[in-house]
């Protein structure tokens, strides 16, 4: 499931799994919204439990300030680090997005789609392959080669995309697609279904035995901490190859829904032991910022960060 993603228009593009992914990962879900920059030292021993070396998660911190996603100040020898407000903006839509995406009322489908037309010379290789994951992100996909289609009203965004590249011979339309011979190509056809389940299958088989842990309190704040980063990479990798297709469009037996509920339900089961790892991590270099810590929640209404619960055990784990 790794893939590289671009969160919107002059967003640098972010290897999921890479030390700057975890840090926005991290950052996102247990320090949004708070206004005091954390200590360096604390940041890189939090990249330390998914195995990133001291060099890498430095230098991935001045790469981060580099691309506007962090700010840094000093104060003596120490270096912090806050995102900035483009970092919280990126965040917040990709948030959206990834709770948003499978949440969708079937029955509210028109039954019309989106599509683009464009050229994009040959010779243009940087533009064609940012295009290509940018409309993927959108939820289109290739019916021909320069004619993308989408389920969802999102001409205009897909448009926006084409002009920040600098591709102007485009177009956009709306359509409807009639009753077609079993030999002619639907719109449908333009996703692979079938790899696109087995997919959402991998991901019950590989998340499953993570829950079933769970349950039996059988995983510590740092393996908490492992895995609820390492489920999220995982599941918001599906909005940019699942274009959520109306129900109607799909087969029966359609794992989308159970791997879903999956991932909110582990999600939020790891977020109580997760946040014990950051507090235990951020006590060890500034013990007035660890009860900050905050815990991102995709269930609550309306999703988004909440205090951390801290219990008598967390507070003794956090020291």
């Amino acid at each position: 499931m790794a893939r590289t993603i671009e969160a919107g228009a002059g967003t640098p593009r972010t290897r999921e799994g890479s030390p700057p992914s975890l840090l926005l990962t991290l950052l996102g879900d247990y320090w949004w919204g708070q206004t005091d920059p954390l200590p360096s030292a604390a940041l890189v021993d939090l990249l330390a439990d998914f195995g990133v070396s001291d060099v890498a998660a430095r230098a991935a911190l001045s790469r981060m300030v580099k691309h506007g996603l962090l700010a840094s100040t000093r104060s003596g020898r120490h270096t912090f680090y806050e995102l900035t407000p483009r970092a919280q903006a990126i965040m917040r839509t990709g948030a959206e997005r990834i709770v948003a995406f499978g949440a969708g009322d079937a029955a509210a489908w028109d039954g019309r789609w989106s599509l683009v037309a464009f050229s994009v010379p040959e010779a243009n290789r940087s533009a064609r392959e940012a295009l290509r994951t940018r409309l993927r992100w959108l939820g289109f996909a290739p019916l021909y080669d320069a004619l993308w289609i989408s389920p969802h009203a999102r001409h205009d965004e897909a448009l926006a995309e084409l002009g920040d590249l600098g591709v102007t011979h485009a177009t956009a339309f709306v359509a409807t697609c009639p009753v077609l011979p079993g030999t002619a190509l639907t719109p449908e056809s333009a996703w692979d279904l079938d790899g696109l389940a087995e997919l959402y299958r991998t991901f019950l088989a590989t998340w499953e035995p993570t829950h079933a842990a769970l349950n039996k309190g059988a995983i510590s704040p740092v393996e908490a901490l492992v895995k609820r980063t390492e489920l999220m990479d995982a599941w918001r990798a599906f909005p940019g190859v699942d274009p959520d297709l109306p129900r109607r469009l799909l087969p029966a037996d359609w794992p989308r829904d159970r791997a879903r509920d999956l991932f909110l339900d582990t999600y939020e089961q790891l977020g109580a032991p997760a946040s014990v790892r950051v507090r235990q991590v951020i006590s060890g270099y500034a013990p007035a910022l660890a009860d900050r810590v905050v815990q991102f929640s995709v269930v609550a209404d309306p999703p988004g960060p909440r205090p951390a619960p801290v219990t008598s055990a967390a507070r003794a784990a956090a020291g």
